[in-house]
């Protein structure tokens, strides 16, 4: 693989962008309000079974179009751009039906001659993807005598082999033991952080998207509940948490005549609010002030994106 070129022209900030996207498959709604803009880096699209992962990976594609609403893909009309765009994109399915009885390099070769590569450029290309996901030396063997974890990474190659900007992963940890998905997690951040492709990784994983994405996506009741930036949707949801030395009852009596809640953890105080968290902490430290109270440690509390996602999706 290589690095982009120089003075080749940069993707949007928005590698996707959705507005008021609907989607039906006759009487079924997936989507009834698709918004959200997907900045550049590695993104994790969550969404309980059904909530239309795949169906939105196909209309990224080109593949479907929506019944109404903007959708665009590295600025473009994935539903007008046609192939053009494709070649910009590479895609890793969820299934795992590859032809069986071809070798690994030829096949790999065969779709990077799809996305637009001269024979010769594609034969290398396909060469070092293959290396570069570990199946250098395996690269001849059928794709039908490969283990689970070895036709993932022949998918992956298969992605990132015509050097796309955008690749769409669905589940590419799917039949893996926890050995081969540290592996596969560990070769897709290097994906999109050594060579600037950007990634959006479809997965029902909380964990593993947690461990290797910037940015998410949620995905509910036929619309996104939550998008951004991963560190900035779990910072701050869950209150904060305060340990006060001295001038404690004083300090809790009047956070609550600011509406604030307050719960008693051992020797801290965890706090909640509808306040945002800029204006709860000013909220807390006010308080404190006129007790007198002596503030040790003030900060916010930090979910898990199980959190975040149950609370999205199951409002618990």
């Amino acid at each position: 693989m290589t690095q982009p070129a120089a003075g080749v022209a940069e993707p949007p900030p928005s590698v996707i962008s959705a507005a008021g996207v609907t989607k039906s498959w006759g009487t079924n709604v997936v989507f009834s309000d698709l918004t959200a803009d997907v900045p550049r880096g590695v993104t994790g699209l969550l969404g309980s079974n059904g909530s239309g992962k795949t169906t939105l990976l196909g209309m990224l594609l080109g593949l479907h179009e929506p019944n109404s609403g903007a959708l665009t893909v590295l600025g473009e009309d994935p539903a007008q751009a046609g192939g053009d765009l494709r070649q910009r994109i590479g895609y890793s399915p969820e299934h795992h039906n590859l032809p069986p009885d071809i070798a690994a390099h030829d096949l790999v070769r065969h779709v990077a001659v799809i996305h637009g590569l001269p024979k010769r450029e594609a034969t290398t290309r396909s060469s070092d993807a293959l290396w570069l996901v570990g199946l250098g030396e395996e690269r001849a063997r059928p794709v039908g005598t490969m283990s689970t974890g070895q036709r993932q990474r022949v998918k992956l190659a298969l992605a990132i082999a015509h050097d796309p900007a955008l690749i769409l992963l669905d589940e590419p940890t799917d039949g893996l033991d926890p050995v081969q998905r540290d592996g596969m997690l560990e070769l897709i951040r290097r994906i999109g952080t050594e060579f600037g492709i950007d990634i959006l990784l479809s997965s029902h994983l909380l964990e593993e998207v947690e461990r290797i994405a910037d940015n998410v996506v949620i995905l509910n009741d036929g619309r996104v509940t939550a998008s951004g930036r991963i560190d900035e949707l779990r910072t701050g949801q869950g209150g904060m948490i305060a340990v006060i030395d001295n001038g404690v009852e004083g300090a809790i009596a009047s956070m609550e005549r600011r509406g604030l809640v307050i719960r008693a953890e051992r020797d801290r105080l965890r706090i909640g609010g509808d306040l945002p968290p800029d204006k709860l902490a000013d909220a807390v430290r006010d308080s404190i002030a006129e007790n007198d109270a002596t503030l040790r440690r003030l900060m916010p509390v930090q979910q898990t994106l199980e959190d975040l996602f149950l609370d999205e999706v199951y409002g618990e």
